[in-house]
């Protein structure tokens, strides 16, 4: 692709993870070229059996799996334990999300591992992090969202009555992800410099946290003065979002509403005195954009260079050209049974960052990467099959 590098090829991550924070985290290092090996139970990461289908294939397992080598093993079994222990021992990196002392209690735990593998990177997710008195405590991110004053803060946006809103979206799970990464290729540097491995310890609450920047300002050092919220205003068809946030933006705004008295208008003259002022001009506004459709008010507005848009459905910003033009999704699957999924945020000019084909079914590559990575042989590998450490019959 262009001349591009596979940065992270030769790289080898062994990940336990299921469901969500741990998968987005290892397709993102696919997405660089590591060769990633997805250890599942005899059933399978939940995931996989989740809609939407196309085909036999959860396009959801998907999007988050998409570039890796599946395996399955029992670690409920002494035999299963052990080849998942010889291959992390083979590993760069050690990726798993289950409650803390899990992994302990297999021996796979870090402080085991890195004895014999002092280079190892070994990174775990969980959602209150490895220590302090809620370390065991079980979650979710849903229950992140709780415990974090997420919700409560969205709700204090939105006017503060009723209930806090209902969870569809798995933020901690993709922000937790995002940290996992980034500590890992930070940890991946520290190793090219010293030699040395180290443990992650990754925290789905304190990424909540970190999101939270002004609100946790807030909490600290409450204000009399009430919170600039940006507004959806109604269209006639829709809603549109004006986010006239410099004093640039508010003067191209006045223009293009044909209301230039609004710039020395003492509500609106100054940032303080709109911030003070922001219902009544937020309510102005929607006096304009109720009179248009919401592309018309996104044309006219952009055309004077004010930040705006219309609000779109998720598909319908899938469907934007703009995205086509970045190659901001990937398309997986083949002939009827192909699905978009998203790309890496990022693009980078030596590093090719996308969506790798591969989707594996469950225990696809058990006997291949027992044989790549540990080098066994058929007589091996029929001793752990024997063992019911891993299915009969799996595919080379």
């Amino acid at each position: 692709m262009n001349g591009k590098a596979d940065t992270l090829a030769g790289l080898k991550v062994l990940d336990f993870s299921i469901f969500m924070a741990g998968p987005v985290c290892s397709r993102l290092l696919a997405d660089a070229g590591a060769e990633v090996v997805k250890v599942e139970p005899f059933a399978g990461d939940m995931v996989r059996q989740r809609p939407p289908m196309r085909g036999s294939m959860s396009t959801y397992f998907a999007q988050m799996n998409c570039g890796k080598r599946s395996i399955v093993l029992d670690l409920k079994t002494r035999e299963g334990v052990e080849a998942a222990r010889a291959l992390a021992l083979k590993a760069d990196v050690v990726l798993e999300n289950f409650k803390p002392g899990v992994m302990k209690r297999l021996g796979l735990d870090y402080e085991t591992l890195a004895r014999a593998n002092p280079r190892l990177i070994y990174c775990s997710i969980s959602g209150f992090g490895q220590n302090g008195p809620l370390a065991a405590r079980p979650a979710y991110a849903p229950v992140i969202h709780a415990f974090s004053g997420y919700d409560l803060a969205h709700m204090e946006h939105q006017g503060g009555e009723g209930k806090p809103a209902k969870t569809g979206l798995f933020i901690a799970d993709v922000v937790g992800a995002l940290h996992a990464q980034a500590a890992i290729l930070t940890a991946l540097l520290h190793r090219e410099r010293s030699g040395k491995g180290q443990y992650i310890d990754v925290s789905l609450l304190d990424g909540m946290l970190g999101l939270m920047v002004y609100e946790m300002q807030l909490a600290q050092f409450p204000r009399d003065e009430p919170r600039l919220l940006y507004t959806p205003l109604a269209a006639r068809d829709g809603f549109v979002m004006i986010a006239a946030i410099s004093p640039k933006n508010f003067e191209a705004l006045c223009d293009a509403l044909a209301h230039p008295e609004w710039k020395t208008d003492s509500r609106f003259s100054s940032v303080k005195a709109r911030e003070q002022n922001w219902d009544e001009l937020m309510r102005l506004l929607e006096d304009w954009t109720r009179l248009h459709s919401a592309q018309e008010c996104e044309d006219k507005l952009l055309a004077a260079d004010v930040p705006c848009s219309r609000y779109r459905s998720i598909g319908e910003a899938m469907a934007d050209p703009h995205l086509a033009a970045r190659g901001s999704l990937e398309r997986l699957g083949s002939g009827d049974a192909t699905y978009l999924v998203a790309n890496p945020p990022y693009q980078m000019s030596q590093s090719r960052t996308h969506a790798r084909p591969l989707v594996p079914e469950l225990g696809e590559h058990t006997d291949a990467v027992l044989k790549s990575w540990l080098g066994l042989d058929g007589a091996g590998i029929a001793k752990l099959r024997a063992a019911r450490a891993i299915p009969a019959g799996m595919p080379e």
